[in-house]
């Protein structure tokens, strides 16, 4: 038998019931605003350099994936058990690992302008787009509604913070869009869709906007 590291079921009742359904509907919402509190990733570009005084911002966020990874190799080593992990993540990487290696990752390797809007479109529309995805009554929205939401997240970080022209900012914000909801269709045991959406779109709007058309990194 695993270890424990969580009281699992309660919770997610109660969620559920809030909402009129079950537990099991309780456990997607709550995945899914867990979610979307990865993009409080993005502090990282508001707090100063020496916030956390033991360390640079830098090495933190570096300590905080390698917390991740350590769970996840417990996990596999030692049968730790997880409040987040699906059936189908028993004998594979989990999705938090993808996810925390896709945010990371867009802070430390993209210029701030890509890294807010792949980060935005990752947190957000992944959530949105699975939810209409199982919803019989709003799955016309698909991927109509996820697809303007990613948009208009990735215009706020190319056009609004990053100040790339709107004559710019607008078509590679749609192009992000098409691209990050692209990645989620192709299913791998090696690669998560948290990780190729933002990836995906993340390396395009680098090789177009910055190497191409050289906008403001």
């Amino acid at each position: 038998m695993g270890l424990r590291l969580h009281g699992r079921g309660r919770f997610r009742r109660w969620l559920g019931a809030r909402f009129g359904h079950d537990e099991a509907w309780g456990d997607r919402l709550w995945r899914r605003l867990v979610h979307a509190t990865g993009s409080t990733v993005l502090l990282y570009y508001v707090v100063p350099g020496n916030f956390f005084v033991v360390a640079p911002k830098q090495d933190v966020l570096l300590g905080a994936l390698a917390a991740a990874l350590l769970l996840e190799a417990l996990r596999h080593a030692v049968g730790l058990e997880l409040p987040t992990i699906r059936p189908y993540e028993e004998h594979r990487i989990a999705s938090f690992v993808f996810y925390a290696i896709a945010l990371a990752g867009a802070i430390l390797l993209f210029p701030l302008p890509i890294a807010v809007a792949v980060v935005l479109g990752t947190a957000f529309v992944d959530p949105i787009a699975g939810g209409l995805r199982e919803s019989e009554s709003m799955r016309r929205l698909y991927p109509y509604l996820p697809f303007g939401v990613y948009a208009g997240l990735a215009f706020v970080g190319l056009g609004i913070i990053g100040r790339w022209s709107v004559g710019w900012a607008v078509p590679l914000a749609l192009l992000a869009a098409a691209i990050g909801l692209a990645a989620e269709y192709p299913k791998s045991r090696w690669v998560d869709d948290d990780l190729a959406m933002t990836f995906a779109p993340a390396l395009v709007l680098y090789g177009v906007g910055v190497i191409a058309l050289q906008l403001p990194a």
